[in-house]
């Protein structure tokens, strides 16, 4: 447990990139929003369904077979399946309950408002690696190699035509002809490319003194950005130390004058995108351990004297973007996330720190087991009734970013429904860059299920 300890010290790298073990599909109706917008069923959730069930080695064989497999690649597995057994796994259960929460057998099945056990991708303890589950016979992998830009080729019939792609260290792979350039650098690294390339707004183009290859070319834009997690101890060594995962909506009415500040032109009704059905704004759970306090101040013991809990805004409103820093590609990219600009967001945001105030320090099964907040220096406890300004200040000071970003060539703006480059023949992007919404998941299972749906 002193590991947690090094999390943004000297020694830690802190990078932003490490993908966790959540096997989370998300909402059904996340998945409808994403088909209505590009035009396509087939990345609806029924669309996507039968290459959920391919991917999948599901745990409970009696699970419904409509909703799971049981054959695929990916393993996955519950907390109790696994033989984890935590002492508060009862108290907090009920603790949800007593929030109105129900039970839910499967949070996998287009449904998971509610509280059930936390899945993840774990056999053995140990997460899977797609190279090591998906064979690569035929593919001839090229490790510690930057592509530098996709080479864009004149063609009389198509305008402009990929061909291959440049290396940082000035080689030329080239595409036999009818082949396929396929850019899967991740929501930060494929938007990059493509602006390296000269796929992009011509302004930011030209600082970078970089040539627009194709006239009119959209923006690149970002969902959230990255964060790490790190365990050591053995107790935790088959999984997150957390039982149950809660999802649920938000109080409409709120959110409905929200959404109206920040769209005074539009009508908002029950027909919004945020309105529309018992949409899941937040994710939340209780964790049997304490880490990355000190980049918020905290002088939090790492035993068992401790417990955090997190909400999740899963639907954020705001948008960010991602833009080069220079022409070399061995640089980052400026990442902006643009986090909570919207007043539909900072509500959100409020509601997730009242429920888990209510959870944490009002419900009778909390206040048989919590003593008190673990707060920074020079700020009190909070409570559900708090006012909003309270509540922001800690959030501005208490909030990271939470590994899933999606957008940044969003389909139906970068890409097609066929995640092909608009304006570039033989050019697609096949990562969770090209996910148009947010879908309140743990996006492992829905890539998995994306880049099936693109390669048949």
């Amino acid at each position: 447990m002193d590991s947690a300890k090094l999390d943004f010290s000297d020694i830690d790298y802190k990078y932003f990139t490490v993908p966790q073990s959540g096997w989370i599909r998300g909402d059904e109706l996340n998945y409808a929003e994403w088909a209505r917008q590009v035009g396509d069923e087939r990345w609806s959730y029924k669309g996507l369904l039968p290459y959920f069930r391919r991917s999948e080695h599901h745990f409970e064989l009696n699970a419904d077979p409509e909703q799971h497999g049981f054959e695929g690649p990916m393993h996955n597995s519950s907390v109790s399946s696994s033989g984890r057994r935590y002492p508060l796994r009862e108290t907090v259960l009920k603790a949800w309950k007593h929030l109105g929460l129900k039970e839910i057998p499967d949070a996998n099945n287009g449904a998971p408002q509610g509280v059930a056990e936390l899945v993840e991708n774990r056999p053995d303890g140990l997460r899977q690696l797609t190279s090591n589950v998906y064979p690569l016979k035929g593919a001839h992998v090229m490790t510690e190699t930057t592509v530098s830009r996709i080479i864009l080729s004149d063609n009389d019939r198509y305008g402009k035509v990929a061909t291959g792609v440049e290396l940082s260290d000035g080689r030329h792979i080239n595409i036999k002809s009818g082949g396929e350039v396929l850019v899967c650098g991740g929501a930060y690294r494929s938007p990059q490319i493509l602006m390296l390339s000269g796929i992009g707004d011509n302004s930011e183009l030209q600082k970078r003194g970089i040539r627009q290859q194709i006239l009119e070319a959209p923006p690149p834009e970002s969902g959230l950005a990255v964060g790490s997690l790190m365990f050591a101890d053995p107790a935790f060594e088959k999984g997150n130390p957390v039982d149950w995962l809660a999802t649920m909506t938000v109080p409409h009415d709120v959110l409905n004058a929200a959404i109206a500040q920040n769209e005074p032109d539009s009508i908002v009704d029950d027909n919004h995108v945020l309105l529309r059905g018992p949409r899941s704004h937040l994710e939340m759970n209780v964790l049997y351990a304490v880490f990355a306090a000190e980049q918020i101040g905290l002088d939090t013991p790492i035993d068992e004297t401790a417990i955090m809990s997190y909400c999740l805004a899963c639907l954020p409103t705001s948008r960010g973007s991602i833009s080069l820093s220079s022409k070399d590609p061995l640089d980052h990219p400026v990442i902006d996330p643009n986090y909570a600009a919207t007043k539909a967001d900072r509500f959100v945001m409020q509601e997730g720190w009242r429920v888990m105030s209510r959870l944490m320090l009002e419900t009778p099964e909390a206040k048989d087991l919590v003593v008190d907040e673990i707060v920074p220096d020079g700020h009190t406890c909070l409570l559900s009734n708090s006012s909003s300004d309270d509540i922001d200040t800690r959030i501005n000071i208490g909030a990271v970013s939470c590994y899933h970003p999606p957008g940044s060539c969003s389909m139906g703006k970068v890409v097609d429904s066929s995640c092909k480059v608009h304006g570039v023949e033989g050019l697609r992007v096949v990562d969770a860059s090209v996910i148009p919404v947010p879908l309140a998941a743990h996006y492992q299972a829905a890539c998995r299920a994306d880049c099936d749906n693109y390669s048949c």
